[in-house]
């Protein structure tokens, strides 16, 4: 057998998968409970959820993995994020699930009019829906528009959220994906995207509220990063 066909025979082993993302998830709440997180800005997000009228957070790619924990949810409240169905997005995925999240793989060949179906019918079912602007594939920190059509279609108010960390590992990925580690500081910051999203809005104010969306999450992440004392990210350099 080749070293090619071993790999993917290893990668496509479900028990393997299994025992990876369980303990992948283990170690993120274990990187959580160790460290000492600060919550901001965050009530108006966690006051919906817990009178379960659903929300849609935004948050860069960069940064998802923390998404479980950017929540004060109650017992039962039901939050949903979007994932790839590529093989490394079906194991984020099922992090997030280990974690006690419900999850929408996307595909490349699926009609956003499909996807965008699904999530208008969890938004109607009590669910709150997060999604990485710049997922699955990026690039780095730029916004796509799939976060204002959902909120044009479903009404549900958006936020954006960001975590940011003293001390993280950062994966070879395109988006440089962070990863927590234990016994560190970190806040967890959230801010409501207000802009009105007209019910037919033209092509160019489409892009207008991209652009605001994408600044409002910049803003935010970086205000993160600047709680910590850490430098900003070049925008030059996110790819």
């Amino acid at each position: 057998m080749s070293l090619k066909k071993l790999r993917k025979k290893i990668a496509n082993n479900p028990r393997l998968n299994h025992f990876v993302e369980g303990l992948f998830a283990r170690y993120v709440r274990f990187a959580f409970r160790t460290s000492r997180f600060e919550r901001t800005g965050c009530e108006d997000m966690d006051a919906c959820v817990a009178l379960g009228e659903p929300v849609i957070f935004v948050v860069w790619h960069q940064r998802l993995i923390m998404a479980p924990f950017m929540f004060n949810a109650p017992p039962g409240a039901r939050i949903c994020a979007l994932t790839s169905a590529a093989r490394a997005g079906r194991l984020a995925g099922q992090i997030l699930v280990n974690l006690g999240w419900e999850t929408i793989p996307m595909s490349s060949h699926q009609r956003h009019i499909t996807l965008s179906r699904e999530v208008l019918k969890r938004i109607k079912q009590g669910c709150s829906i997060g999604i990485a602007a710049d997922g699955p594939r990026g690039p780095a920190r730029v916004s796509s528009t799939v976060p204002i059509v959902w909120a044009r279609t479903s009404g549900a108010r958006v936020f954006t959220v960001a975590f940011a960390q003293k001390r993280v590992f950062r994966f070879p990925t395109w988006d440089k994906q962070m990863l927590p580690m234990p016994f560190s500081r970190g806040v967890i910051t959230c801010q409501e995207w207000t802009d009105a999203v007209p019910r037919k809005p033209s092509e160019e104010q489409v892009e207008e509220l991209r652009l605001s969306l994408q600044s409002a999450l910049d803003h935010i992440t970086d205000a993160a990063d600047a709680a910590l004392g850490k430098p900003h990210e070049n925008p030059n350099t996110r790819a």
